[in-house]
């Protein structure tokens, strides 16, 4: 935490601005400890929320969108052959190519709060064609709770920021389960009134 600390000494909001761009193309940032401990040191005046809050998000989504970009641009060719040099391998597109097509675009709203999800699904989305109004929509939304989150985590609870990271950390995959089950079950349902009206008709009528 320290180093993390004496970054903000030195360079103030740049550090959430590159540090949360660098860590959307998958380098090595740790972005949810940087914007806790920001919000954290706002507790002293030394920075501003609504300021912590702007330049983390606009890192955030800037970083995804440029990686959607590429892998719209690029295409599936070059990230089989070059993906390693973006931590992108072959494995790892299908596996996220495999949650996209259990899940659908909804697992881009939940995927920055899952770790090793979030560095990749922007490039997948633009290898897969993601309609970029779908993108924006799901990527700038859940970019704004988890950088809301991660702030407001380090200005409440301060000094427990470990702790606090930690059982976040333990528990947002499986609360992000529940959202996106939660959504295919609502869709489901939407597409299938007629079916489900009948089926509660036939068993009310044996009854």
């Amino acid at each position: 935490m320290a180093w993390i600390s004496n970054l903000f000494e030195q360079y103030g909001y740049f550090v959430l601005i590159f540090g949360l761009f660098a860590e959307s193309l998958a380098l090595p940032f740790p972005g949810e400890l940087a914007m806790a401990i920001s919000g954290h040191i706002s507790s002293f005046g030394s920075m501003n929320i609504p300021f912590i809050i702007l330049c983390s998000y606009f890192g955030a989504i800037a970083g995804t969108t440029f990686t959607y970009y590429l892998g719209y641009k690029l295409g599936t060719p070059f990230f089989e052959k070059y993906g390693k040099f973006f931590f992108l391998s072959q494995e790892r597109i299908a596996k996220i190519t495999k949650w996209f097509n259990q899940y659908g675009n909804k697992l881009i709203l939940v995927s920055y709060f899952i770790p090793g999800l979030r560095h990749f699904t922007g490039y997948v989305s633009g290898i897969l064609r993601v309609r970029l109004g779908t993108f924006i929509f799901f990527n700038f939304t859940g970019g704004l709770v988890w950088v809301l989150t991660y702030v407001m985590v380090g200005k409440i609870f301060g000094i427990r920021i470990e702790q606090m990271l930690h059982i976040i950390s333990k528990y947002a995959i499986a609360a992000m389960i529940v959202v996106v089950v939660g959504v295919v079950i609502g869709l489901y349902i939407k597409h299938n009134k007629r079916a489900i009206r009948d089926w509660i008709r036939t068993v009310s009528w044996h009854k």
